[in-house]
């Protein structure tokens, strides 16, 4: 049984607390609620700046799928700026080629770009070997690319959740195997990482292909942290809340209407950003995280507890109303 009804308490739980919904506020349900703004997330300020210490990466290739945009060049800017040639992967060459310059141009260290369609295991074999022709055997394996929608389960194609399960599942194991083995073969270790989801957990309506397919990859993940430790090689994986790119909510927002929904759920009281990701991602895969393995880290504001809790929707309730429940509380007698 839901607390929450669009936001709202609804009127079973203002029953149990001994509210007739209608006729004890003469607005009636919505004088009981307080509207939530962000003003809480002065105390959650981001910082932008790069974290670990500099040369952090040095003398080490960090290989980046999906690295041209978004949270991928975000990582990307990181990896470069601490020390590492970076190579980065996607389908888009001019897109990749603009960030490659891009960013080299900002960290004086050389950024490769290779295309590659990660849904091909041919052309993953064939990135790869281009990899390690230009740069060597990696230390860092990032799998960021991703593919997702908002769609109701029942108008989606075969073909869309294909496409979306090949880029997400099929495309991490691909490049995860490929590399893998080569890692193996050259007894060299490296640290790998996915980015997933935080309804990888749960599941969602009308995300459905994603939810299934990042929730591969996280077992993917916790899988081979047990297989491939002997091998030197650690697996984590961190599952973000919303953070705002171009690309990812021109398709999960196209309107913007969700945004404020967002904001209003998520207990830090702000969107997370690019940077910060990119902070705990090169965290993770550096040496200061090298016992960490097999981890899946939520990274999302405290979205995920806060739907999680079937009474967290009680925020919206204020000092005064609290104290009117409260006092209807005391007089119930019985079970």
């Amino acid at each position: 049984m839901a607390l929450r009804t669009g936001g709202l308490l609804a009127p079973w739980a203002l029953r149990a607390f001994g509210f007739p919904p209608q006729r004890l506020f003469s607005c009636g349900t919505k004088g009981l609620y307080k509207s939530i703004d962000a003003e809480r997330a002065k105390f959650f300020p981001p910082v932008k700046k790069v974290m670990l210490p500099p040369g952090s990466f040095q003398g080490k290739v960090a290989f980046i799928t999906g690295g041209g945009t978004g949270i991928g060049k975000g990582m990307t800017t990181v990896f470069s700026s601490l020390g590492a040639t970076c190579v980065i992967a996607s389908r888009n060459i001019d897109v990749l080629k603009a960030t490659a310059e891009e960013v080299s141009s900002q960290t004086g260290n050389k950024v490769h770009a290779i295309q590659c369609d990660v849904r091909d295991p041919e052309k993953v074999k064939n990135a790869v070997s281009e990899l390690i022709k230009v740069a060597g055997l990696p230390d860092v394996i990032v799998n960021n690319a991703a593919g997702n929608f908002i769609s109701p389960s029942e108008r989606l194609s075969p073909n869309a959740w294909k496409t979306i399960t090949d880029i997400v599942l099929n495309g991490t194991a691909f490049v995860t195997l490929e590399i893998g083995k080569e890692l193996i073969k050259a007894q060299k270790g490296a640290a790998f990482l996915a980015i997933t989801t935080i309804y990888a957990q749960t599941g969602s309506g009308f995300v459905v292909p994603s939810a299934s397919a990042k929730a591969g990859v996280d077992i993917m993940n916790m899988s081979l942290a047990s297989e491939w430790g002997r091998y030197g090689l650690r697996f984590n994986t961190i599952q973000p809340g919303p953070i705002k790119t171009k690309g990812a909510f021109s398709r999960l927002d196209p309107t913007g209407a969700f945004e404020k929904d967002m904001i209003e759920r998520l207990p830090c009281g702000r969107i997370g950003t690019v940077e910060e990701i990119a902070n705990l991602a090169s965290f993770l895969c550096s040496d200061f995280a090298s016992w960490i393995n097999g981890a899946t880290i939520r990274f999302d504001g405290g979205e995920y507890v806060f739907l999680s809790g079937e009474m967290n929707a009680l925020t919206k309730v204020t000092k005064e109303q609290w104290d009117v429940l409260e006092q209807l509380i005391r007089k119930t007698k019985g079970s």
